[in-house]
């Protein structure tokens, strides 16, 4: 438990950012999974289509530091590959 002031306010901002955290993870998941099951139906041109919303997520859910840049630039990277 915390004992001063500023502990308490401290786990009030960290469930908070867990939540957001949380959030930002699993929108960060589904892109990807959304992308994988369009790359495996061989529907190219609707994942072409996805793919700079794809982009757009990761990069989003990087730049707040859920995910780190490197991750995100080697999932991109990757699908990309697989796109051309």
């Amino acid at each position: 438990m915390p004992n001063t002031k500023s502990a308490i306010r401290r786990v009030r901002r960290v469930k908070k950012q867990t939540q957001v955290n949380r959030i930002r993870k699993s929108k960060y998941k589904k892109a990807v999974k959304d992308m994988e099951t369009l790359l495996k139906s061989k529907n190219l041109s609707k994942a072409k289509e996805q793919f700079s919303k794809f982009q757009s997520i990761l990069m989003q859910v990087a730049k707040s530091g859920t995910i780190s840049k490197r991750m995100a630039a080697r999932k991109i990277s990757r699908v990309s590959k697989k796109i051309k």
